[in-house]
């Protein structure tokens, strides 16, 4: 997960399909204090083999 210098948040999730579909819920509620225009959710075949939660740098 990173910001991105535009303005946008950049999130990659892997695992079963209700988990990724809750986690793409929960980016168009956003935390409390935000503001969520969109959210494009780009589906793709798992490809890092994701273990555990990164915060990479803003790009």
């Amino acid at each position: 997960m990173r910001n991105r210098l535009d303005g946008r948040v950049e999130a990659v999730f892997e695992g079963a399909a209700e988990v990724v579909d809750q986690m793409v819920k929960l980016c168009h509620e956003g935390p409390d204090h935000a503001r969520v225009d969109s959210v494009l959710d780009d589906r793709s075949e798992p490809a890092e083999g994701l273990a555990s939660f990164e915060v990479k740098s803003t790009a």
